[in-house]
């Protein structure tokens, strides 16, 4: 299956929504002034979770590109003045990503994925680590979120699935000590890469933050720069909520991407056109599906002709 068909299915659940509440404002032959379809586009764009900001941007981008005497007949007319709004947002300039451009002056190259429990990180660690693996490339995962057997013992299945060697400890273990062995390991095997899977919350009087610094002070003392990319992964199916708790993750800083998953699993999948703007972070990859396959680079073009493809003929 080609990488667009699985965005496009991965995608479907939102786009029934959006197009059949988009349907609704048109009546067949029937024109109406495009400042009252904005009226009802920004609310169908918020019940998409889009956000409230993204999507009053949205509508003022839309009404300033098309004209105050503007008329509109159809939702065709009205999807390619949505996605040209979206695309001249999306190409003002954005907060650059911390870290842009900076590879690894050694191998292995190391990845953190945060966020908290449930958002998919263990699942996201493992296909990131089978992407690596089909181009060729050798590596670890590590199994930091110690304090969950549960994100252990499944770590463990996806690493003999993708068919990488995995770092772990017992339950309730330090997760510093389980990211030095990693990296003592993968640098003896000459890995080159590392992908550490790293606790949501914790089930002790640590701060959860403290814990994160802790672990990167470890990894940038026994590799240098390391981390060289930290993913926060966000479940698409908490929309705003997820944006929400993300802004926690952000204040322990060193966040260079956004990871957005589940969004086979949610009508209100509108939430990526605006993530990356209301993080200051830029969206990476998506996750459409359980398959390995199912994690793709994020393509904001992509996904807007995705969301908003026509609805099939009945």
């Amino acid at each position: 299956m080609k990488l667009f068909s699985r965005l496009t299915e991965g995608l479907s659940r939102t786009r029934d929504g959006l197009m059949s509440r988009l349907s609704q404002l048109f009546q067949p032959g029937a024109a109406r002034r495009l400042d009252d379809v904005l009226e009802d586009l920004e609310e169908i764009l918020i019940q998409a979770d889009v956000g409230p900001a993204m999507s009053a941007e949205l509508v003022a981008e839309i009404r300033r590109a098309a004209g105050p005497d503007r008329t509109i007949a159809s939702v065709a007319d009205l999807s390619g003045l949505l996605a040209r709004g979206i695309a001249a947002l999306s190409a003002a300039p954005q907060p650059p990503s911390p870290g842009a451009g900076r590879e690894p002056p050694a191998k292995p190259r190391v990845t953190f994925l945060v966020g908290v429990n449930g958002a998919g990180k263990t699942t996201t660690a493992a296909k990131l680590a089978a992407r690596m693996t089909a181009r060729g490339e050798r590596g670890l995962l590590a199994a930091a979120d110690t304090f969950r057997a549960a994100a252990i013992d499944q770590l463990e299945v996806w690493a003999q699935r993708v068919g990488v060697d995995l770092i772990r400890h017992q339950d309730g273990s330090d997760p510093s000590a389980v990211v030095f062995d990693a990296l003592k390991a993968a640098t003896a095997r000459q890995s080159d890469f590392v992908i550490v899977d790293t606790a949501g919350r914790l089930h002790t009087k640590t701060p959860l933050m403290k814990e994160l610094e802790k672990i990167y002070r470890i990894a940038g003392r026994e590799v240098e720069g390391a981390p060289h990319e930290s993913l926060l992964v966000i479940d698409a199916t908490t929309g705003q909520n997820g944006i929400a708790q993300a802004r926690e993750f952000l204040k322990a800083g060193r966040i260079t991407g956004l990871v957005l998953t589940k969004l086979d699993g949610t009508a209100k999948g509108g939430v990526a056109i605006g993530v990356a703007r209301a993080l200051g972070i830029p969206l990476r990859y998506i996750g459409v599906g359980e398959a390995v396959e199912d994690l793709l680079e994020f393509s904001l073009p992509d996904y807007v002709e995705g969301l908003l493809a026509p609805r099939p003929a009945a």
